[in-house]
């Protein structure tokens, strides 16, 4: 099964009504997608009211791709709140016990930063998050090129194989090192995650800076039609090698991923039994 869906559902503001209130907003997300992710969970570990009302506010068929906490993919230099990486591990593995009782956690996505290079001790610490997660599937993005080069390439794809990661395969601007290549392998025959963030070079390279809100133009990317019939032919190729796969649209800096993954899911020819009944505005 292909499930198309966002990164977020709080900013797709062609999505909802203009009165809305952002509690609800997941509810109405929910009558249009089938899955989200949730990004929340990578600024800080949620509490668990947060993800027992999530929970609630979806239908039952309705899926969760967690974000694994900035401090297990070392975006934060340190532990920060926590004594050290095991107890930070087993705070965030908390937090899942709603979606996993209410069987909606799809995995835990872990995306590493673009200094996490291919290494021995990178490695090694991979080897480390992967058995302080246990069971829980886990997916695996990276934003350094080096894990790909031709040296690495194999023996990468062979790592997340042998020790049970997902690919998280990207669409994302060619921008050298910090950025990787469009890499359509499966690593798991039962889940694959593809994550679509837009092809904007100049504002995936701008530096973060105090007069600029990066996130306004990272992200900055309609996708057109010839762009997602390209991904078409991967994801149906990739759907006959993993039962699941999961298609999330980030290119929402100008508000386009929630019209992007309807269009997508309209070229798939897709259409979603069980999703949540839909509001309408009274005129």
């Amino acid at each position: 099964m292909i499930y198309i869906g966002l990164t977020g559902w709080g900013d797709h503001d062609s999505l909802y009504t203009h009165d809305i209130k952002p509690k609800d907003k997941l509810s109405e997300y929910s009558s249009h997608f089938p899955v989200v992710e949730v990004d929340a969970s990578f600024y800080a570990i949620q509490p668990l009211h947060n993800a027992l009302k999530w929970v609630k506010d979806t239908p039952d068929n309705f899926r969760f791709v967690v974000k694994a906490y900035q401090g297990m993919t070392r975006h934060q230099r340190s532990e920060g709140f926590y004594k050290d990486y095991g107890e930070m591990f087993q705070a965030f593995i908390a937090s899942l016990k709603p979606y996993q009782d209410a069987n909606k956690l799809t995995m835990v996505l872990f995306q590493f930063p673009p200094w996490f290079d291919c290494n021995r001790e990178n490695v090694s610490y991979l080897r480390y998050c992967k058995s302080m997660m246990g069971d829980i599937p886990v997916a695996l993005e990276f934003r350094n090129q080096t894990w790909y080069h031709e040296k690495y390439r194999e023996s990468t794809i062979d790592f997340m194989n042998q020790n049970g990661w997902i690919h998280g395969i990207a669409d994302e601007p060619q921008a050298g090192n910090g950025s990787i290549p469009i890499v359509p392998v499966v690593t798991n025959s039962y889940l694959t995650l593809i994550r679509m963030h837009g092809r904007n070079v100049h504002g995936w390279t701008r530096p973060k800076n105090a007069d600029t809100n990066w996130r306004d133009v990272r992200y900055l990317y309609n996708y057109n039609k010839e762009e997602l019939l390209e991904w078409k032919e991967r994801v149906l190729k990739i759907s006959k090698q993993s039962r699941d796969v999961i298609v999330l649209f980030n290119n929402n800096s100008g508000g386009d991923a929630a019209n992007n993954a309807k269009q997508f899911q309209e070229i798939l020819g897709i259409e979603y039994d069980g999703l949540a009944p839909r509001q309408l505005d009274l005129f």
